[in-house]
């Protein structure tokens, strides 16, 4: 049954989730229209950067899509999509230093990721299953189910939350490698800096969405046990 508290609660989420998205479409197109001066597109840079830090064995591969740029630590695979790897703009480097961040924090046995990739098991069965128990066990008044659905929800709030700070080491990480490298200008680094704290927003309007998506569940709890 619908909840007008629940459209209440999460309002605030949606609203910055729509504006990061529109904040990361706009500068992203901004920002990919100007090339750095290095003139390298951005698979390239990425190789570069990584040899630097004697991650040779790290690959490099194409992945299909706009933006679905990411690192598997467990493969190490550094997969740049089709909008960013043969790209030589300011905007497409500074995404693919930024996956190259994420390489040289898995190197560096960065603690946050250790327990982000540690959580993502979890975090997948929670943010699936967590909010469906719940809606079982709440109207059926199954405490046990009720309980079991937020603690799974709540794994999936804590792999959001750990998110964060690996998010943006990986960018500070990325603009000072990009920095040191004699990549990009200053004025350069400064639009990439754009690109990517645009991108970040969208992982703190995520982790607002899962926290508040959370206090409604227990609110609803204990609403239910009165």
């Amino acid at each position: 049954m619908f909840d007008p508290r629940y459209m209440i609660m999460i309002l605030p989420a949606l609203l910055l989730s729509f504006y990061a998205q529109m904040k990361v479409k706009t500068t992203f197109a901004r920002f990919n229209s100007v090339h750095a001066r290095a003139g390298c597109d951005a698979a390239s840079v990425c190789r570069k950067l990584l040899d630097g830090f004697g991650l040779n064995g790290v690959r490099i591969e194409r992945v299909p899509g706009n933006l679905t740029d990411h690192y598997d630590p467990r493969s190490k695979v550094l997969r740049l999509s089709d909008s960013v790897g043969g790209s030589a703009s300011i905007a497409a480097i500074g995404v693919a230093a930024h996956e190259v961040g994420h390489a040289v924090q898995d190197l560096r046995h960065y603690a946050p990721l250790r327990i982000r990739n540690s959580l993502v098991p979890a975090a997948n069965i929670g943010s699936n299953m967590g909010m469906l128990l719940f809606l079982i066990g709440i109207p059926m008044g199954m405490g046990f189910l009720t309980t079991l659905g937020i603690a799974l929800f709540s794994c999936a709030v804590l792999f959001q939350i750990v998110t964060l700070p690996v998010e943006f080491d990986a960018s500070r990480r990325a603009l000072a490698m990009v920095r040191n490298a004699g990549i990009m200008s200053e004025n350069e680094l400064r639009g990439a800096k754009s690109v990517l704290s645009a991108a970040a927003l969208t992982y703190v309007a995520a982790t607002l969405m899962a926290v508040t998506q959370l206090l409604y569940l227990l609110s609803r709890s204990r609403g239910g046990r009165r």
